[in-house]
């Protein structure tokens, strides 16, 4: 009875320390935002930002800054890396807590009517497993290491948001740029075309002679309008990167600007590159984690082994208590499968971890190599583009005067177009390709944006 009265004193304060269910209904009409969100962030948290503080504010427009700051806040996807942070920590906790030991107890009713045999036999017994306490330091190991992991695999997380919303904010940026250079040809085009048009009807040109002008005339609204939709496309793609409804206006606001990339500095970064990439940790960490696992399945190839104690009575009310030992005998199964998963895991991730360092640096070197010709490639179009220009100018006077035709003025823009066009191109390339590089590096040394608000 008295072992009865134990029990019952035990259970409340063993159930009073139980967490309680609550429920968390699903939001069955969830949607991105509506409108941009107030924040004032401190940038020194967010990665690969360069300005200590940066004061949110979108009622001026949106900088680089500023958008990469609203993508780390809000972006959907970041949420759940973060989710996964939290589980990794409450694994943590899990793995630090220490084994509950074992209560048992039972009643044996006589059920004869032999002579001494008439007590209700009793029996408790209190174990506890030892084995766990064997690996509990390693699996707190790889608790912590995995914390580490999560925490590796968000930073990286954030460097891609960051990097994308850099990419969608400079092919923003090009598109406009690119909308204006076609408008402004389609212009005179246009002119041109409702003069030849007027020509035609009047009957001084052929229909064949009008033919070049009208594929020109079409080929530029073609051109345009399929501007438009990527325009659009590249504002879906940021709105939802920001979280934020396609409804949303973005004033996107400052220009890009690309200073020299300093070779010297790369190449010793490069030398750290294994010291600094998240992705990099973050598979560091999951093979060292790996390396725990490996270590755990060697140790728990020894027989677990669980002790205990037992006080017990029987139906002639004679009373006994003693210890007991619960031992597996390993006849059968000695852990080699478990053994040879975890090393055979542990090479994969070895090699996962070689394969991307390697690729990390050839696609730097291959980035490296590209910008050295894209840099001469604008050298060349931006030189031939001014002369162009400065062409351009003084037909555009010598039409004015009459001294050249609108067919040989209009040839000559034509030519300008087409070399902005591909300077453009060459530009917009050699941004995407630095941002890659900033994201690739972790570093802001290889580009800098600047805000002509503050200009």
């Amino acid at each position: 009875m008295k072992n009865y009265l134990l029990i019952a004193m035990l259970l409340p304060g063993i159930l009073g320390g139980c967490a309680t269910y609550q429920t968390k209904p699903l939001d069955m009409n969830a949607d991105m935002a509506h409108r941009i969100p107030s924040l004032t962030e401190n940038a020194s948290k967010i990665p690969l930002i360069a300005s200590l503080t940066h004061h949110f504010n979108p009622d001026d427009g949106l900088n680089i800054d500023e958008v990469a700051i609203l993508a780390v806040a809000n972006n959907p996807a970041l949420k759940l890396a973060r989710d996964d942070v939290k589980i990794a920590r409450s694994k943590a906790l899990d793995a630090g807590l220490l084994p509950n030991p074992q209560l048992s107890a039972g009643l044996d009713f006589p059920t004869s009517t032999t002579p001494g045999s008439t007590f209700t036999a009793t029996n408790f017994g209190l174990s506890y497993d030892l084995a766990p306490l064997l690996t509990r330091n390693t699996a707190e190991e790889i608790a912590e290491s995995n914390i580490r992991k999560a925490d590796m695999v968000l930073l990286w997380q954030q460097w891609q948001v960051i990097s994308q919303a850099h990419m969608l904010f400079a092919k923003s940026y090009y598109q406009k740029k690119l909308f204006q250079v076609l408008t402004t040809y389609r212009d005179i085009l246009s002119e041109r075309h409702a003069r030849i048009q007027k020509a035609f009807k009047d009957g001084n040109l052929t229909l064949d002679s009008t033919t070049n002008d009208l594929s020109a005339f079409l080929d530029i609204n073609r051109q345009i309008d399929d501007l438009t939709r990527k325009i659009h496309q590249t504002h879906w793609e940021l709105s939802r990167l920001l979280g934020l409804s396609p409804d949303v206006a973005l004033n996107l606001t400052g220009d890009v600007t690309l200073p020299d990339i300093d070779q010297k500095h790369i190449q010793t970064m490069l030398t750290q590159l294994a010291y600094r990439r998240p992705d990099l940790l973050a598979l560091k960490a999951g093979y060292e984690t790996q390396d725990l696992k490996y270590r755990q399945a060697i140790i728990q190839q020894f027989p677990a082994i669980s002790v205990g104690i037992t006080q017990a009575s029987d139906t002639s009310n004679v009373h006994t208590i003693g210890p007991s030992i619960t031992l597996s005998l390993p006849l059968f199964n000695q852990h080699q499968g478990k053994i040879a998963i975890e090393k055979a895991s542990r090479k994969r991730l070895y090699d996962e971890f070689e394969n991307r360092l390697m690729n990390a640096r050839s696609t730097i070197s291959q980035i490296l190599a590209d910008q050295s010709l894209l840099k001469t490639q604008l050298k060349t179009v931006s030189s031939a583009t001014i002369s162009l220009k400065n062409a351009v100018d003084n037909a555009e006077k010598a039409y004015a005067t009459g001294n050249i035709t609108e067919l040989a003025y209009t040839a000559l823009y034509a030519r300008l177009f087409h070399k902005t066009l591909e300077q453009l191109h060459l530009e917009q390339t050699s941004v995407e390709q630095r941002i890659a590089l900033q994201t690739l590096l972790g570093s802001n040394s290889c580009m800098t944006f600047n805000d002509k608000r503050n200009s």
